[in-house]
């Protein structure tokens, strides 16, 4: 049942995610695209772009979208899609919800000692690692082209990465207003 799916698949990806929902996208793309096909790879490159467009954490919000699609590609009726939404949703939380609450005090208790900052060591490259393969995921040729099907669309998508990351990293031009600009390049272009 799609339910029951839902539940355990984003019970687990909210349990094993460290990082926060940037961490959190490669997860979510591994079940939802690859194991389960409830999302294409294009589909799940909007639901980034979506996510990362609407109020809320990025993680959350693809839990929703993607609770949302498995339901209705499975045949349910849009009130049982919203459910599954809410589920998603809902699943993605609870598990991460109990562990702070569980582990809350001895954290504060116990976090100047030498065991818990050895365990933040070995935690930090792997969140890196985690938000590495998200970025390496959405590289893909529904985000900049192949310069096989469509060379030009390939060039600009490239040389605008490259301006975002050069007016951001060495400019220091603000996020969003490298958004913006990047929107508007590409309503002219396209």
């Amino acid at each position: 049942m799609i339910f029951l799916d839902l539940f355990i698949t984003f019970s687990k990806i909210g349990i094993f995610n460290f990082g926060g929902g940037y961490a959190m996208l490669s997860l979510i793309h591994n079940e939802v695209v690859e194991k389960h096909a409830w999302l294409t790879s294009a589909e799940f490159t909007d639901v980034v772009a979506i996510s990362q467009s609407t109020p809320g954490p990025i993680g959350i919000n693809c839990a929703t979208y993607a609770g949302y699609t498995a339901v209705m590609n499975d045949g349910y009726p849009e009130w049982a899609a919203v459910l599954g939404a809410i589920l998603a949703s809902i699943s993605v939380l609870w598990l991460p919800f109990v562990l702070m609450l569980t582990i809350s005090k001895l954290l504060l208790k116990y976090s100047k000692t030498t065991v818990v900052n050895d365990i933040f060591s070995l935690l930090r490259p792997a969140i890196v690692g985690l938000i590495a393969a998200a970025a390496i995921l959405l590289m893909s040729a529904e985000n900049f082209g192949s310069p096989t099907a469509s060379t030009f669309q390939f060039i600009v998508s490239i040389l605008l990465f490259c301006f975002a990351f050069i007016g951001t990293r060495l400019f220091k031009i603000h996020p969003i207003l490298i958004i913006i600009m990047c929107g508007v390049a590409g309503l002219v272009i396209y």
